[in-house]
């Protein structure tokens, strides 16, 4: 009974801890949407470890509900007052390797079954195969289009996905493969053209099309980091290297997240991960949106 008791609490730490950090992200997104980037002028150490800490809580959460990495992390560093361009390889790298190694997390820890032929295994794959050409077009367009017309049309994505997650559930369809090739090319050109939106939209659309909320996490963190392999190569291809001022406090801040994510989402019931998942695909949505019209 002790031990019995003992395990309750340390769920419902967990669990107060995760809320506690999806508020605070929301928290500072909401303030940081409405000030002017002359306010961040932060050099040196202080800088690196800000920028560190913002990846650490923002890759907990990625890791933990499947999304709110590069969503969330895009607009703040532009706050710091660095260029899409500069941002989105870096953010690409940082979840390269976080991505992958949160999928091997997952699976160690029994959140999703990656083994040989298992649904969630080629789930996986077909999201990574949709990564070359949805990924391609996606940094060639983002080349080329303003901006602001590809992140008003990630965010309207985005917050239809939340609406549907609570709202729509009896909306929700048997699983078909077809909705998984679809959503994985939308996601992944979105990701290309912008280091972010591709969490919402494919662990919303997974649940959403009958994926359970634990494995639909896992295998967002596994592709997302499989498409990002596509993404960065391409960047480097074009623009070269990322900018490690950036790129290393991103990478050190976001890794050191992946244990204590992966071991939140092996400890929270399924119910209370939809709950979040809804919720957050729809506050990063209006978000999203609220950012490029104020």
């Amino acid at each position: 009974m002790t031990t019995l008791t003992a395990a309750i609490t340390g769920d419902r730490c967990i669990r107060r801890i995760w809320d506690a950090a999806l508020i605070l992200a929301g928290i500072c997104m909401i303030y940081l949407s409405f000030v002017n980037s002359a306010d961040l002028q932060i050099d040196g150490a202080w800088r690196f470890a800000l920028i560190a800490g913002m990846a650490f809580v923002c890759e907990y959460i990625d890791s933990s509900l499947g999304m709110g990495y590069g969503t969330t992390l895009t607009p703040l560093l532009l706050l710091f007052g660095y260029q899409p361009l500069v941002i989105v390889p870096c953010v690409l790298l940082s979840e390269l390797v976080t991505g992958l190694s949160a999928g091997l997390l997952h699976h160690r820890l029994g959140n999703v079954d990656f083994s040989q032929g298992t649904r969630s295994r080629r789930i996986m794959l077909t999201f990574a195969g949709c990564a070359l050409a949805g990924t391609l077009l996606a940094v060639v367009v983002a080349l080329n289009v303003p901006p602001k017309i590809m992140k008003t049309a990630i965010g309207v994505m985005v917050l239809l996905i939340g609406l549907f997650l609570l709202w729509g559930k009896r909306l929700v369809g048997k699983f078909a493969w077809w909705k998984i090739i679809v959503l994985g090319a939308v996601a992944a050109f979105n990701k290309g053209a912008s280091g972010g939106g591709y969490g919402p939209l494919v662990t919303g659309g997974q649940v959403f099309a009958g994926v359970p909320e634990k494995p639909a996490v896992a295998i967002t963190s596994a592709s997302e980091g499989l498409v990002c392999v596509v993404g960065f190569i391409l960047y480097v291809i074009l623009q070269g290297w990322p900018d490690w001022n950036l790129a290393l406090p991103l990478l050190l801040g976001a890794l050191a997240s992946v244990p204590g994510a992966a071991w939140t989402v092996k400890l929270l019931p399924e119910n209370i991960l939809r709950s979040r998942i809804a919720g957050a695909t729809l506050f990063l949505g209006c978000m999203t949106l609220a950012r490029i019209f104020t």
